[in-house]
This record gives C-alpha cells, sequence and structure tokens, in this order.
C-alpha cells in the first residue's frame, strides 16, 4: 500500500526497519534556523535523516524573491538520492510543529514526480506521547538514484495570482494566522497585510484539539464549504513564503479535492515589489 498524504504513527512503528521507507525530520523554527538541527542531534524518529528548510528545501533569497524560493529540482533529487531515496521509496515527512515544515517537504516530492509521501498524522510530539522509538545516532544510509520529473503545474508565480485578482472563478487562500492576515502583527516580513481578495485560512483549522488531521470527510466538508461552488483546482494557496500554504493543499488532497496550486514566492515575495497591490483587516 502506497501513502500519498498522511500515515499514521502505528503504521510507520511497523516499518521502521523495512528498506523500502524513509523518514524524514523537518524539524525547524523560522526565528532560529539551528533550532531543528539541534533538537534532531538530541533525539530524532529512529532512522530519521535531517533536512534543513534553509539549506535543503529552498534556493538562495534573491531580490525579487520571498524567504523561501523553491529549491534547485536537480540539486534536491541529488540530494534524496543520497539520503537514500528511490523512485519507488515510501517517505515519511515530520516535524514539531503540526506539519507545518514538513508539509513543504511533502509538497516538494509531489513537485518532482514522487507521490509515495506521506506526513505522519500527528508528527513527532504524538510519537513521543506514544512513547515510541526515538535515538540520537544518526542512521545508516544505502545511497539511491533518484530521477525526477518536475510537474510545474502544481504553482503558480505572483503575475498569475495577479491576474487572478479580477477572477471571479479562482480563490486564493492564505494560510497566515488571523493576526497576520489582518496585518495586525508582521513577526517576519518588512510590509503587513494580505493579498487583496485572498481568504484567510490558517492552516490550523486543519486539525483536531489533538493535533491530528480531521477526517477526510471533516475536511472535505469545510473546504467545499469555503469553495463557494468552485472547483478545486481553482484554488491558489499562499502563506508567508510557501512552507505552510503546503498544509492546506495536503489537506485537500486527503479530502479527494484535487488540484488545487501553490503560490510558492507568497506574501514575502509579493510584497518586493511595491506596485502589487496590499490590502489589511478581514
Amino acid at each position: 500500500m502506497l501513502y500519498t498524504t498522511l500515515v499514521s504513527t502505528d503504521t510507520l512503528a511497523r516499518h521502521l526497519d523495512d528498506p523500502d521507507w524513509v523518514v524524514f525530520d523537518c524539524r525547524f523554527t523560522l526565528t532560529n534556523p539551528d533550532a531543528g538541527q539541534s533538537a534532531y542531534d538530541k533525539a530524532h524518529i529512529l532512522g530519521a535523516r535531517y533536512v534543513h528548510l534553509d539549506n535543503d528545501l529552498s534556493s538562495p533569497i534573491t531580490e525579487g524573491s520571498g524567504r523561501h524560493p523553491l529549491p534547485d529540482p536537480e540539486l534536491l533529487s541529488k540530494k534524496l538520492g543520497q539520503w537514500g531515496v528511490g523512485n519507488q521509496t515510501q517517505v515519511v515527512v515530520y516535524d514539531d510543529a503540526f506539519g507545518a515544515m514538513a508539509s513543504r517537504m511533502w509538497w516538494l516530492l509531489r513537485w518532482l514526480g514522487h507521490g509515495n509521501v506521506a506526513l505522519l498524522d500527528g508528527v513527532y510530539p504524538k510519537w513521543l506521547r506514544e512513547k515510541r522509538p526515538v535515538t540520537a545516532d544518526k542512521p545508516s544510509i544505502v545511497t539511491a538514484k533518484f530521477d525526477y520529473s518536475l510537474h510545474d503545474e502544481l504553482w503558480v508565480d505572483a503575475h498569475t495570482v495577479q491576474q487572478a485578482l479580477n477572477d471571479n472563478n479562482t480563490v486564493l487562500f492564505d494560510a497566515r494566522s488571523e493576526e497576520r492576515f489582518s496585518g495586525e502583527v508582521e513577526p517576519l516580513d518588512t510590509v503587513a497585510g494580505h493579498v487583496p481578495g485572498a481568504v484567510n485560512l490558517p492552516y490550523e483549522d486543519n486539525l483536531n484539539l489533538g493535533g491530528d488531521f480531521l477526517s477526510p470527510d471533516e475536511l472535505r466538508q469545510e473546504y467545499i464549504a469555503r469553495l463557494g461552488g468552485l472547483a478545486p483546482e481553482k484554488v491558489i494557496h499562499m502563506c508567508g513564503s510557501g512552507v505552510t500554504a503546503c498544509h492546506n493543499i495536503l489537506a485537500m488532497e486527503h479530502a479527494g479535492l484535487t488540484g488545487a496550486k501553490l503560490y510558492a514566492g507568497s506574501w514575502s515575495e509579493w510584497i518586493t515589489n511595491s506596485a502589487r497591490p496590499v490590502a489589511t483587516g478581514e
């Protein structure tokens, strides 16, 4: 069985010794880029490799880019092979932030044409609560060959978003918190607010109180209610830098609502051009 959206802690525990499964620790703190690596060095899920949001899952920032530009696909594919991922490997990703960081790697693998990737439901905190095995030891890795096939139809640029502003057949969801969306606070970017016409949909809304994803039926009902009759492929997701928006895409895919796109540059790219409009408030 292939896992393409979520995988349970029970299922992962049964596959920790499976050579066809590879686990990635994606813990990362935006305000402290070294925190994830430090946490990994202290303890991580048995066999997990560590990936760094800035260094592995993004390319260098440029003048007109957001904070986390898409990585070079050839370089990321080479790294995946070095981490032991082949084209048939079942990949599992996790973090300690409800999937907010790990969903970026989930999306990137799909962008590279690798569908066998799933987020650990409940992520690392649930794994710890259930007293599953962790270690400080680095895994022994058998390298593999990873061939990628880009799916650039999965993302859009700022120009496409600008065109969508006047299109009643497109909806733009923003995964940031209500406070950041409204412009009340902005801890990371130089301009506060949101893209005019965007709808606030914080990624936390995909979760129950325990930190697990809502059921596919619950997610489907929530998203259909917000779509207003539009097809899923008419949805563009954004956030601060193209990371947490992937959480909403994952939720829609888990609900069977396929085809939504990522505005990869997101808010931090949008504001690099002062000619692009900015809105505040709800």
